[in-house]
């Protein structure tokens, strides 16, 4: 087991009285570091492209317990759970420029959905008579409001 001296601090050595290693103490996968303190099957979410579903179907074609901590599993499984991933998964830097890439090209052929990106309004139906504030940003205020306030002044 690893252990670290100072968690509570902030500062970190590792303590090497243990001769054994067997467990991970932080697992890196798909470049993302994994909160060690939380459950397998949580932890696999803060990959992008890995929801609860996915991480379910990963745990159980590796045969790990979604109720493990992170902490507990040792480095062959983690190694499996990065050889699912790799093989079977698009995550993370991929799926971001594979997203990117079909709105490019949704812009380029000119569809609905294309020009909707293109102008920053709601894509998929969403109406814009009021609401949507979230696409289409801060409201502009109104013009009368504007000359009013230069009239008093």
């Amino acid at each position: 087991m690893i252990s670290w001296f100072g968690e509570k601090t902030g500062h970190w050595a590792l303590n090497t009285n243990h001769c054994s290693i067997k467990e991970v103490s932080l697992a890196r996968i798909a470049g993302v570091d994994l909160p060690k303190n939380k459950s397998i099957e949580i932890a696999l979410t803060y990959i992008f492209g890995i929801g609860r579903t996915s991480s379910l179907h990963i745990l159980s074609n590796t045969n790990i317990d979604p109720g493990r901590k992170v902490k507990g599993l040792d480095e062959k499984e983690v190694d499996s759970i990065r050889k699912e991933i790799e093989n079977n998964y698009i995550v993370e830097g991929t799926l971001r420029v594979e997203i990117s890439n079909n709105i490019k090209r949704l812009i380029e052929i000119g569809s609905f959905r294309g020009i909707r990106h293109k102008k920053g309004l709601p894509v998929r139906g969403q109406r814009t008579r009021t609401n949507a504030r979230t696409r289409k940003g801060p409201k502009k205020g109104s013009i009368a409001l504007k000359k009013k306030a230069k009239a008093k002044k």
